[in-house]
Protein backbone atom coordinates (compact mmCIF):
# COMPACT_ATOMS: atom_id res chain seq x y z
CA UNK A 1 0.00 0.00 0.00
CA UNK A 2 1.46 3.42 -1.50
CA UNK A 3 2.10 6.06 1.54
CA UNK A 4 3.13 10.00 1.65
CA UNK A 5 4.76 11.13 4.19
CA UNK A 6 4.78 15.34 4.03
CA UNK A 7 6.77 17.26 6.47
CA UNK A 8 6.47 20.64 6.32
CA UNK A 9 9.33 22.50 8.31
CA UNK A 10 7.07 25.21 9.33
CA UNK A 11 9.02 28.84 7.83
CA UNK A 12 12.16 27.02 5.91
CA UNK A 13 12.49 29.56 2.83
CA UNK A 14 14.72 29.25 0.16
CA UNK A 15 14.77 32.87 -1.09
CA UNK A 16 12.85 35.53 -1.82
CA UNK A 17 9.56 35.30 -4.45
CA UNK A 18 9.71 37.73 -7.35
CA UNK A 19 6.93 39.72 -6.03
CA UNK A 20 9.04 39.58 -2.46
CA UNK A 21 8.81 43.47 -2.57
CA UNK A 22 5.21 43.64 -2.38
CA UNK A 23 5.36 42.08 0.73
CA UNK A 24 8.20 43.89 2.11
CA UNK A 25 10.24 41.41 1.63
CA UNK A 26 12.64 41.66 -0.46
CA UNK A 27 16.30 40.09 -0.13
CA UNK A 28 14.24 37.55 2.26
CA UNK A 29 16.29 34.07 2.45
CA UNK A 30 15.84 32.05 5.41
CA UNK A 31 18.21 29.54 4.93
CA UNK A 32 20.82 30.88 2.78
CA UNK A 33 20.86 33.48 5.74
CA UNK A 34 21.08 31.25 8.49
CA UNK A 35 23.68 29.53 6.20
CA UNK A 36 25.86 32.67 6.37
CA UNK A 37 25.22 34.07 9.46
CA UNK A 38 25.44 30.55 11.17
CA UNK A 39 29.34 29.73 10.01
CA UNK A 40 28.80 26.47 11.62
CA UNK A 41 25.30 25.14 10.36
CA UNK A 42 26.08 21.34 10.31
CA UNK A 43 23.56 19.57 8.17
CA UNK A 44 25.54 16.73 6.88
CA UNK A 45 21.79 14.52 5.53
CA UNK A 46 20.05 17.15 4.98
CA UNK A 47 23.04 17.68 2.09
CA UNK A 48 23.37 14.37 0.70
CA UNK A 49 19.39 14.91 -0.12
CA UNK A 50 20.47 17.81 -2.16
CA UNK A 51 19.07 20.54 0.01
CA UNK A 52 22.19 22.89 -1.08
CA UNK A 53 21.65 21.95 -4.84
CA UNK A 54 18.56 23.98 -4.75
CA UNK A 55 20.04 27.26 -4.99
CA UNK A 56 23.63 26.57 -5.92
CA UNK A 57 24.33 30.60 -5.10
CA UNK A 58 23.24 30.32 -1.42
CA UNK A 59 26.07 29.25 1.33
CA UNK A 60 24.31 25.88 1.56
CA UNK A 61 27.47 22.79 1.02
CA UNK A 62 25.94 21.24 -2.02
CA UNK A 63 26.85 17.66 -3.07
CA UNK A 64 28.28 15.93 -6.64
CA UNK A 65 24.98 13.18 -5.65
CA UNK A 66 21.79 13.76 -4.47
CA UNK A 67 19.83 11.29 -2.67
CA UNK A 68 16.54 13.15 -3.37
CA UNK A 69 14.81 14.29 -6.21
CA UNK A 70 15.25 17.79 -5.40
CA UNK A 71 13.17 21.41 -6.65
CA UNK A 72 11.66 24.74 -5.35
CA UNK A 73 8.08 26.10 -5.62
CA UNK A 74 6.38 29.49 -5.39
CA UNK A 75 3.69 30.80 -3.69
CA UNK A 76 0.60 31.72 -6.45
CA UNK A 77 -1.75 32.15 -3.50
CA UNK A 78 -1.78 36.08 -1.76
CA UNK A 79 -0.10 35.89 1.67
CA UNK A 80 2.40 34.52 3.13
CA UNK A 81 0.94 33.18 6.47
CA UNK A 82 0.42 29.52 7.92
CA UNK A 83 -3.23 28.81 6.64
CA UNK A 84 -2.12 30.17 2.96
CA UNK A 85 1.09 28.09 2.79
CA UNK A 86 -0.28 24.77 3.96
CA UNK A 87 -3.88 25.45 2.24
CA UNK A 88 -2.04 25.62 -1.24
CA UNK A 89 0.10 22.51 -0.46
CA UNK A 90 -3.00 20.84 -0.11
CA UNK A 91 -4.16 21.54 -3.39
CA UNK A 92 -5.72 25.44 -2.90
CA UNK A 93 -4.71 28.70 -4.43
CA UNK A 94 -6.51 31.63 -2.63
CA UNK A 95 -7.08 34.46 -4.89
CA UNK A 96 -7.89 36.97 -1.78
CA UNK A 97 -5.66 36.85 1.22
CA UNK A 98 -7.07 36.47 3.97
CA UNK A 99 -7.90 39.88 5.94
CA UNK A 100 -4.98 41.89 8.01
CA UNK A 101 -5.30 44.14 11.07
CA UNK A 102 -2.41 45.39 11.82
CA UNK A 103 -3.03 48.98 11.40
CA UNK A 104 -6.11 49.62 13.74
CA UNK A 105 -6.75 46.55 14.87
CA UNK A 106 -10.07 45.06 14.56
CA UNK A 107 -13.32 47.57 14.11
CA UNK A 108 -15.04 48.90 17.65
CA UNK A 109 -18.19 47.60 16.54
CA UNK A 110 -16.72 43.85 16.58
CA UNK A 111 -14.72 44.15 19.44
CA UNK A 112 -17.90 45.26 21.55
CA UNK A 113 -20.09 42.45 19.71
CA UNK A 114 -17.69 40.10 20.95
CA UNK A 115 -17.27 41.65 24.52
CA UNK A 116 -21.00 41.24 24.90
CA UNK A 117 -20.96 37.57 23.54
CA UNK A 118 -18.22 36.82 26.34
CA UNK A 119 -19.33 38.69 28.77
CA UNK A 120 -16.34 40.30 29.45
CA UNK A 121 -14.39 43.43 28.57
CA UNK A 122 -11.29 43.30 26.47
CA UNK A 123 -7.91 45.09 26.55
CA UNK A 124 -5.25 45.29 23.83
CA UNK A 125 -6.52 44.91 19.98
CA UNK A 126 -3.23 45.91 18.42
CA UNK A 127 -0.79 44.37 16.38
CA UNK A 128 2.18 43.17 18.60
CA UNK A 129 4.87 39.93 19.50
CA UNK A 130 3.14 37.78 22.09
CA UNK A 131 5.62 38.00 23.97
CA UNK A 132 5.70 41.34 24.33
CA UNK A 133 2.39 41.86 24.92
CA UNK A 134 1.79 39.70 27.71
CA UNK A 135 4.56 41.15 29.60
CA UNK A 136 3.21 44.36 29.08
CA UNK A 137 -0.56 44.16 29.29
CA UNK A 138 -0.40 40.78 32.14
CA UNK A 139 -0.69 42.73 35.09
CA UNK A 140 -3.59 44.63 33.87
CA UNK A 141 -5.14 41.23 33.12
CA UNK A 142 -4.80 39.62 36.06
CA UNK A 143 -6.20 41.89 38.01
CA UNK A 144 -8.98 43.01 36.08
CA UNK A 145 -9.61 39.38 34.65
CA UNK A 146 -10.15 40.99 31.17
CA UNK A 147 -8.93 38.84 27.95
CA UNK A 148 -5.64 40.46 25.81
CA UNK A 149 -6.84 40.55 22.39
CA UNK A 150 -3.92 41.01 19.60
CA UNK A 151 -2.91 40.67 15.82
CA UNK A 152 0.26 40.54 13.61
CA UNK A 153 0.85 40.89 9.87
CA UNK A 154 -0.60 37.10 9.90
CA UNK A 155 -4.38 37.23 9.29
CA UNK A 156 -5.13 35.81 13.09
CA UNK A 157 -7.08 36.61 16.23
CA UNK A 158 -5.57 35.70 18.93
CA UNK A 159 -6.53 35.58 22.56
CA UNK A 160 -3.92 35.94 25.74
CA UNK A 161 -5.24 35.09 28.77
CA UNK A 162 -3.09 33.88 32.31
CA UNK A 163 -4.68 29.93 32.82
CA UNK A 164 -4.67 30.94 36.82
CA UNK A 165 -7.16 33.60 35.92
CA UNK A 166 -8.96 32.29 33.45
CA UNK A 167 -9.44 28.29 32.90
CA UNK A 168 -8.38 26.85 29.69
CA UNK A 169 -11.66 25.72 29.07
CA UNK A 170 -12.85 28.97 29.39
CA UNK A 171 -10.25 29.92 27.24
CA UNK A 172 -10.55 27.49 24.28
CA UNK A 173 -14.61 28.89 24.76
CA UNK A 174 -13.58 32.48 24.26
CA UNK A 175 -11.80 31.55 20.81
CA UNK A 176 -14.40 29.20 19.43
CA UNK A 177 -17.04 32.38 19.75
CA UNK A 178 -14.60 34.54 18.60
CA UNK A 179 -14.26 32.15 15.72
CA UNK A 180 -18.10 32.04 14.88
CA UNK A 181 -18.29 35.71 14.55
CA UNK A 182 -14.97 36.61 12.61
CA UNK A 183 -16.88 36.00 9.00
CA UNK A 184 -17.20 38.05 5.83
CA UNK A 185 -14.65 40.95 5.74
CA UNK A 186 -13.94 40.04 8.96
CA UNK A 187 -12.75 36.17 8.29
CA UNK A 188 -9.48 35.58 9.33
CA UNK A 189 -7.33 32.67 8.91
CA UNK A 190 -6.87 31.81 12.78
CA UNK A 191 -8.25 32.35 15.60
CA UNK A 192 -4.90 31.56 18.76
CA UNK A 193 -6.05 30.98 21.98
CA UNK A 194 -2.65 31.78 24.00
CA UNK A 195 -2.67 30.46 27.22
CA UNK A 196 0.14 32.33 29.40
CA UNK A 197 1.42 31.66 33.01
CA UNK A 198 3.95 33.27 35.85
CA UNK A 199 3.97 36.62 37.26
CA UNK A 200 5.06 39.94 37.24
CA UNK A 201 7.51 40.91 34.24
CA UNK A 202 8.08 37.04 33.98
CA UNK A 203 4.73 36.22 32.25
CA UNK A 204 5.74 32.99 29.78
CA UNK A 205 3.35 31.39 27.11
CA UNK A 206 2.46 27.63 27.84
CA UNK A 207 2.06 25.06 25.21
CA UNK A 208 -1.35 24.88 25.72
CA UNK A 209 -2.14 26.85 22.48
CA UNK A 210 -5.23 26.06 20.01
CA UNK A 211 -5.79 27.29 16.97
CA UNK A 212 -9.32 27.42 15.42
CA UNK A 213 -8.67 27.75 11.77
CA UNK A 214 -11.57 29.25 9.12
CA UNK A 215 -12.85 25.46 7.35
CA UNK A 216 -11.05 24.89 3.80
CA UNK A 217 -12.37 23.99 0.65
CA UNK A 218 -11.69 20.62 -0.89
CA UNK A 219 -8.02 19.39 -0.38
CA UNK A 220 -5.99 16.49 -1.08
CA UNK A 221 -6.38 15.76 2.67
CA UNK A 222 -10.17 15.53 2.09
CA UNK A 223 -9.60 12.92 -1.09
CA UNK A 224 -7.44 10.58 0.61
CA UNK A 225 -10.23 10.38 3.08
CA UNK A 226 -12.96 10.14 0.72
CA UNK A 227 -10.75 7.01 -1.07
CA UNK A 228 -10.78 5.66 2.29
CA UNK A 229 -7.36 5.53 2.32
CA UNK A 230 -7.02 7.88 6.15
CA UNK A 231 -4.62 10.90 6.67
CA UNK A 232 -2.78 10.99 9.79
CA UNK A 233 -2.49 14.55 11.07
CA UNK A 234 0.74 15.06 13.30
CA UNK A 235 1.65 18.81 14.74
CA UNK A 236 -0.70 21.51 14.31
CA UNK A 237 -2.02 20.15 11.36
CA UNK A 238 -5.30 19.73 12.71
CA UNK A 239 -5.52 23.54 13.39
CA UNK A 240 -4.89 24.62 10.39
CA UNK A 241 -7.64 22.85 8.46
CA UNK A 242 -9.99 22.77 11.02
CA UNK A 243 -9.96 18.89 11.77
CA UNK A 244 -11.48 18.70 7.76
CA UNK A 245 -10.28 15.89 6.12
CA UNK A 246 -8.16 13.96 8.62
CA UNK A 247 -9.02 10.27 10.01
CA UNK A 248 -6.71 10.83 12.79
CA UNK A 249 -4.29 12.92 14.43
CA UNK A 250 -1.34 14.00 17.58
CA UNK A 251 -1.45 16.95 18.69
CA UNK A 252 3.04 17.75 19.62
CA UNK A 253 4.50 20.41 22.10
CA UNK A 254 7.17 20.56 19.91
CA UNK A 255 9.71 19.93 16.97
CA UNK A 256 11.35 16.45 18.81
CA UNK A 257 7.84 15.58 19.56
CA UNK A 258 6.70 15.64 15.87
CA UNK A 259 10.05 13.97 14.44
CA UNK A 260 9.32 10.94 16.74
CA UNK A 261 5.88 10.68 16.61
CA UNK A 262 6.14 11.17 12.69
CA UNK A 263 9.36 8.35 12.40
CA UNK A 264 6.52 5.60 14.88
CA UNK A 265 3.68 6.65 12.12
CA UNK A 266 6.22 5.11 9.51
CA UNK A 267 6.48 2.08 11.57
CA UNK A 268 3.29 1.53 12.43
CA UNK A 269 0.77 3.91 10.26
CA UNK A 270 -2.02 2.55 7.94
CA UNK A 271 -3.02 5.92 6.72
CA UNK A 272 -1.58 6.76 3.09
CA UNK A 273 -0.84 10.34 3.69
CA UNK A 274 0.76 11.03 6.97
CA UNK A 275 0.81 15.34 7.12
CA UNK A 276 3.68 16.54 10.11
CA UNK A 277 4.02 20.01 10.73
CA UNK A 278 7.33 21.15 12.74
CA UNK A 279 6.69 24.29 14.05
CA UNK A 280 9.76 25.33 16.19
CA UNK A 281 11.82 26.86 13.38
CA UNK A 282 8.92 29.63 12.86
CA UNK A 283 7.16 30.23 16.87
CA UNK A 284 10.47 29.70 18.59
CA UNK A 285 13.11 31.13 16.60
CA UNK A 286 11.91 32.60 13.52
CA UNK A 287 9.36 35.09 14.81
CA UNK A 288 12.18 35.68 17.57
CA UNK A 289 14.92 36.45 15.43
CA UNK A 290 17.04 33.99 16.55
CA UNK A 291 19.28 32.77 14.18
CA UNK A 292 21.00 30.28 16.52
CA UNK A 293 17.84 28.33 17.73
CA UNK A 294 17.15 28.37 14.19
CA UNK A 295 20.23 26.85 13.25
CA UNK A 296 20.54 24.34 15.82
CA UNK A 297 16.70 23.54 15.59
CA UNK A 298 17.84 22.34 11.58
CA UNK A 299 20.62 20.28 12.89
CA UNK A 300 18.21 18.37 15.26
CA UNK A 301 16.00 17.89 12.74
CA UNK A 302 19.09 16.99 10.25
CA UNK A 303 20.19 13.99 12.95
CA UNK A 304 17.34 12.72 12.57
CA UNK A 305 16.50 11.84 9.08
CA UNK A 306 19.05 8.28 8.70
CA UNK A 307 16.20 7.25 11.27
CA UNK A 308 13.19 8.78 9.06
CA UNK A 309 15.27 7.08 6.06
CA UNK A 310 15.66 3.87 7.56
CA UNK A 311 12.08 2.97 8.82
CA UNK A 312 10.93 4.22 5.48
CA UNK A 313 8.87 1.22 3.68
CA UNK A 314 9.05 0.10 -0.13
CA UNK A 315 6.49 1.93 -1.33
CA UNK A 316 6.76 5.66 0.63
CA UNK A 317 7.29 8.80 -0.58
CA UNK A 318 8.51 11.25 1.53
CA UNK A 319 8.89 14.82 0.67
CA UNK A 320 10.20 17.35 3.03
CA UNK A 321 8.85 20.99 2.46
CA UNK A 322 7.74 24.55 4.12
CA UNK A 323 5.19 26.97 4.05
CA UNK A 324 6.33 30.02 4.05
CA UNK A 325 9.70 32.21 5.08
CA UNK A 326 10.60 33.64 8.42
CA UNK A 327 14.12 35.01 7.62
CA UNK A 328 15.55 35.64 11.03
CA UNK A 329 18.26 38.10 9.69
CA UNK A 330 15.25 40.16 8.54
CA UNK A 331 13.57 43.68 10.14
CA UNK A 332 10.54 43.19 12.42
CA UNK A 333 8.95 39.84 13.44
CA UNK A 334 7.08 38.82 10.51
CA UNK A 335 7.19 35.80 7.75
CA UNK A 336 8.69 36.48 4.65
CA UNK A 337 7.56 35.84 1.04
CA UNK A 338 10.07 33.10 -0.07
CA UNK A 339 9.69 30.19 -2.21
CA UNK A 340 9.62 26.86 -0.30
CA UNK A 341 12.21 23.87 -1.14
CA UNK A 342 10.85 20.59 -2.00
CA UNK A 343 12.67 17.42 -1.43
CA UNK A 344 11.17 13.81 -2.16
CA UNK A 345 12.84 10.88 -1.27
CA UNK A 346 11.96 7.07 -2.04
CA UNK A 347 13.18 3.68 -3.29
CA UNK A 348 10.85 4.78 -6.64
CA UNK A 349 11.89 8.39 -7.23
CA UNK A 350 15.60 8.68 -9.14
CA UNK A 351 18.40 10.41 -7.03
CA UNK A 352 19.10 13.73 -7.94
CA UNK A 353 16.37 14.36 -10.37
CA UNK A 354 15.08 18.17 -10.68
CA UNK A 355 11.71 19.12 -10.52
CA UNK A 356 12.72 22.81 -11.35
CA UNK A 357 11.01 25.45 -10.28
CA UNK A 358 7.36 24.83 -9.70
CA UNK A 359 4.37 27.48 -10.46
CA UNK A 360 2.62 26.36 -7.50
CA UNK A 361 2.47 24.64 -3.96
CA UNK A 362 -0.35 23.15 -5.34
CA UNK A 363 1.84 20.84 -7.25
CA UNK A 364 3.10 18.92 -4.24
CA UNK A 365 -1.04 18.13 -4.08
CA UNK A 366 -1.42 17.11 -7.76
CA UNK A 367 1.85 15.20 -7.62
CA UNK A 368 0.33 13.52 -4.16
CA UNK A 369 -2.44 12.28 -5.66
CA UNK A 370 -0.70 11.46 -9.02
CA UNK A 371 1.39 8.90 -6.31
CA UNK A 372 -1.80 7.53 -4.55
CA UNK A 373 -3.53 6.77 -7.93
CA UNK A 374 -6.47 9.60 -6.93
CA UNK A 375 -8.50 11.89 -8.86
CA UNK A 376 -8.24 15.55 -7.63
CA UNK A 377 -9.13 18.67 -9.11
CA UNK A 378 -6.22 20.94 -8.21
CA UNK A 379 -4.82 23.71 -10.18
CA UNK A 380 -1.26 22.47 -9.19
CA UNK A 381 0.75 20.00 -11.47
CA UNK A 382 2.19 16.94 -11.00
CA UNK A 383 5.62 16.54 -11.56
CA UNK A 384 5.63 12.54 -10.40
CA UNK A 385 6.53 11.37 -13.89
CA UNK A 386 9.78 13.29 -13.99
CA UNK A 387 10.95 12.11 -11.13
CA UNK A 388 9.86 8.43 -10.47
CA UNK A 389 11.76 5.27 -11.10
CA UNK A 390 15.36 5.25 -10.50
Amino acid sequence: MKRVILIVLDSVGIGELPDAHLYGDTGADTLGHIALSYPGLHLPNLTALGLGNIVPENALPQTTSPRAAIGKAAERSAGKDTTTGHWEISGVILDKPFPTFTETGFPEEFMAAFEKAIGLKTIGNVSASGTAIINELGDEHVRTGYPIVYTSADSVFQVAMHEEVIPLERQYEICRIAREMLSGNLEVGRVIARPFLGTSGQYYRTKNRKDYATLPPETILDVVKAGGRGVYSIGKIIDIFAEKGITRYKKTKNNKEGILDTIEALKTAPEALVFTNLVDFDMEYGHRRDVTGYAKALEEFDAYIPEILENMKEDDLLIITADHGNDPTAPGTDHTREYIPVLHVGKTIREGARIGVRESFADIAATIADYLGLQYATPGNSYLTAIERR
